[in-house]
């Protein structure tokens, strides 16, 4: 290229000179642009400079113009391109000699066809010839891998019949010095003297042994064969008998031996002389003997340790031993007892061969005879028909000892099994310590919850005599409360209950992992504190019922009739203030005892919700069952209140017929001065009766929640109106008098609408109507209930209490109005 730019620098001065290209021109990164260009612009230097300057001169001026300037500059002067010749004799020279180089690269790629032809069929025939050269080679090494095969086959069945020889020669060598030995504890019974050197060097010790055992093994295999042959062979077994009772005999000398030096190494604390004795020793019987042996050994099991643990344990003698205190000394005992272990563990790993089997002869000896005695001493199984009485910690005593022991033991099993026991089942092993206490352990439970009960109730029956000897007399004397004396039911005392429970429910959890059992437990459990909270509210209020029983039964005693003296009326009434304050005394006494009841009831609901009910769940049918059976304990305290709600109706009842008989009087609805300005007050008896039941009936308000408020306040609401209107059918009324029975109703009305009771507010409605028939004018009565044809029947007696019934023959004209139905 550079050749070629050369040649175009030199056609500037001449363009005659011939443009040579070359093959040269063409290699490497060619660019044909970049050939034309270097040819045609040497060639063209004016037109090229030209140019330029009419670019720069007619900047300004569009493309048409340009173009029409260029020809009529053409058209004036020289043609546009001068060297035109110039260029295509160049191209005609460059074509001609592109030619010519296209002819002269074909014929060398045609020798090189050629060449490469030639060059690949001889490389093929190489190649051929290789392979078969290769071929042959994998042939013999195949050959030659087959041959190795063959030898090493051989070789190797040559080894294993030289190994066969040799372990039999060395088999036959052992057997011969073995039958040597036996021969040698085969010569006479008990005698040991002439036995070889090998017995009797204590350096070989551990080859001696070993080789007793073989023979011994041999010997009484050899005995127990010859046992079931013919009696021909009785003179060589009674020589190989010989034998055993002289290996036998040796073996334990050996073994007491090896035992002393073994002995003697572990007080001076050397492990390796303790190690080498019992690597030799677990030849015999497996070392069983050496490892129990240590494990005696071991100064924890010594009388003096485990009298330690009992006064560590049980402490004073004198007192009664407490559970918390007991629960520290275990925890302190047998982490006492772990770290002692956990020594000795380190002590047998260093000794002994096989470590595991030694820490499981140690642990099973800790948990058979060290805790079992301490538990011995510490629980005490106690007698059913005669428990030890509380004043000694009763049942509930035992059972906290033994869910502390159990609890306690459990850690320390859990602690031992990390620390390592082998293939020991400490968690069974464990469970067996407590299983005559478990077998009966629901029984106890029951009778400790029972003898619980029994003794609080003594203790409040002793608290509520020594109450009522200081205040009874007293309050008996006021006639403020007929049942001073009587003991009241306290929440406190339902809560210890749940308490008491939820203490033995924590047992059962602690002593039945399994859900059946455990649910089985719970739920006999819990029916305890059902049959405890039933029986105490029910007797709770049968007492408090029994002062509304007193109260009724003086009620009775001073019913005087009415041919009585001034004074004795005035004593008797004086009597029945005294009783009426005990009724209402003995009311308020129900209604605390009524509250009370439902607050315990609520107790235990909560309780079983939070405590009972999970634990019941997973056994089917158990929940529910609980359910009724809390149900119907609660029965019998239901019953008692429902007879108490009614005894509280009648003795209000009592007293408002007394209020009413006693204040009531005949001038309150018979004013003799009718016609004058009419009293609007209420009267003095409805003053006295609705002051009375607001006071009451606080209470009851307060102690009676939801539908047994609505039923009671109902009952005594339809009682309260069934009893004034059998009240007022007693006096006669005239006008006057009847605005003031509507006034008296009006109040007693208002009243009673506090109860919330749609049936009473109704009734009492119609008492007001019915006041209506004392007020209008004898012919408006016919037109006064049209409308309401429900209360005629009622109108019509009411009708008879007029005062001027008789003189304005309101029968006669009403007959034919009202047909008696």
């Amino acid at each position: 290229m550079k050749e070629i730019r050369d040649g175009v620098k030199s056609n500037k001065i001449s363009s005659s000179e011939p443009l040579v290209l070359d093959i040269e021109d063409f290699k490497g990164d060619f660019s044909f642009d970049a050939l034309f260009g270097n040819l045609v612009n040497e060639l063209l230097p004016a037109f090229q400079e030209e140019d330029a300057d009419t670019l720069e001169g007619n900047g300004n001026i569009n493309g048409n113009d340009a173009l029409s300037n260029g020809r009529s500059t053409q058209a004036q002067s020289s043609p546009l391109f001068p060297e035109v010749d110039s260029l295509l004799s160049m191209f005609k020279s460059s074509c001609s000699q592109l030619v010519e180089l296209q002819t002269q690269i074909d014929g060398k790629l045609y020798n090189l066809k050629k060449d490469v032809a030639a060059q690949d069929s001889k490389h093929r025939k190489t190649l051929g010839e290789l392979e078969k050269g290769v071929d042959g080679l994998f042939d013999s090494f195949a050959r030659l891998d087959s041959r190795i095969s063959s030898v090493g086959q051989t070789a190797a069945k040559i080894g294993d019949h030289l190994q066969s020889a040799d372990s039999q020669r060395e088999t036959a060598s052992q057997t011969m010095e073995l039958i040597k030995y036996l021969m040698e504890f085969n010569s006479s019974p008990g005698d040991l003297m002439e036995l070889s050197p090998l017995f009797s060097d204590d350096s070989r010790v551990a080859e001696a042994a070993s080789i007793a055992q073989k023979l011994r093994s041999f010997a009484e295999e050899d005995v127990g064969r010859q046992g079931v042959t013919m009696q021909g062979n009785a003179t060589a077994s009674r020589g190989l008998e010989v034998a055993v009772g002289n290996l036998q005999e040796y073996c334990n000398e050996l073994e007491n031996r090896l035992l002393s030096r073994f002995d003697a190494a572990s007080q001076k604390r050397e492990l390796s002389t303790m190690a080498e004795c019992a690597k030799i020793l677990s030849q015999f019987n497996r070392g069983t003997s050496a490892m129990q042996h240590y494990v005696g050994l071991r100064p924890m099991f010594d009388v003096e340790v485990m009298n330690a643990d009992s006064r560590l344990v049980l402490g004073d003698q004198d007192s009664l031993p407490s559970p918390s205190n007991v629960a520290r000394a275990l925890s302190s005992l047998y982490k006492e007892i772990t770290d002692t272990v956990r020594k000795e563990a380190a002590t047998i790993m260093a000794v002994f061969p096989s470590p595991n089997d030694v820490m499981s002869i140690l642990v099973q000896r800790v948990m058979e005879d060290r805790v079992p005695k301490l538990l011995e001493k510490l629980l005490v199984k106690p007698s059913l028909v005669h428990p030890p009485p509380m004043g000694e910690g009763g049942l509930l005593l035992c059972l906290r000892m033994l869910a502390v022991s159990y609890e306690k033991t459990q850690e320390l099993a859990k602690d031992l099994r990390s620390v390592g026991c082998g293939d020991l089942d400490i968690e069974g092993l464990t469970e067996s310590l407590f299983i005559d206490h478990k077998d009966m352990y629901i029984e106890y439970e029951q009778a400790s919850l029972r003898q619980l009960y029994k003794a609080k109730m003594e203790e409040l029956l002793s608290e509520s005599q020594l109450s009522g000897e200081s205040t009874g007399s007293i309050g008996r004397s006021k006639g403020a409360s007929i049942s001073s004396s009587h003991q009241q039911i306290s929440v406190t005392v339902v809560t210890e209950f749940a308490r008491w429970n939820e203490e033995a429910i924590s047992r059962c959890t602690l002593f039945s992992p399994q859900p059946a059992s455990l649910a089985a437990n719970v739920k006999t459990v819990f029916t305890c504190l059902l049959d405890q909270v039933s029986q105490y509210t029910t007797e709770g209020l049968e007492r408090a019922r029994d002062g509304l029983t007193e109260a009724a039964a003086l009620r009775e005693r001073f019913v005087l009739g009415t041919s009585v003296s001034r004074r004795v009326a005035a004593a008797a009434a004086s009597a029945a203030e005294a009783t009426a304050a005990a009724g209402e005394s003995s009311f308020r006494s129900f209604m605390v005892a009524v509250q009370r009841c439902g607050s315990s009831v609520a107790i235990v609901q909560q309780y079983f919700a939070n405590s009972i009910s999970r634990l019941l769940l997973p056994v089917d049918g158990a929940h529910a069952a609980s359910c009724e059976e809390m149900g119907t304990a609660m029965s019998s305290a239901e019953g008692a209140a429902y007879k108490g709600l009614q005894q509280c109706i009648e003795t209000v009842m009592a007293e408002v017929e007394r209020l009413l008989s006693a204040e009531q009087k005949a001038t309150d609805y018979k004013s003799p001065d009718d016609g004058v300005v009419p009293d609007h007050r209420p009267t003095n008896a409805c003053i006295r009766v609705v002051a009375y039941l607001s006071r009451v009936l606080e209470a009851a308000f307060t102690a009676l929640e939801g539908l047994n408020k609505q039923a009671f306040l109902t009952e005594l609401g339809n009682r309260l109106h069934k009893g004034l209107s059998n009240h007022w059918q007693k006096y006669t009324f005239n006008p006057s008098g009847g605005l003031r029975l509507k006034r008296d109703i009006t109040e007693y009305g208002d009243f009673v609408r506090s109860f919330n009771a749609p049936t009473v507010d109704e009734k009492f409605e119609s008492l007001s109507i019915l006041a209506n028939v004392f007020i209008v004018a004898p012919e408006s009565l016919s037109s006064l209930f049209e409308g309401t044809p429900s209360i005629l029947k009622d109108a019509q007696r009411f009708i008879q209490l007029r005062e001027d019934y008789k003189s304005e023959k309101l029968a006669a004209k009403l007959s034919s109005l009202w047909p008696s139905s």
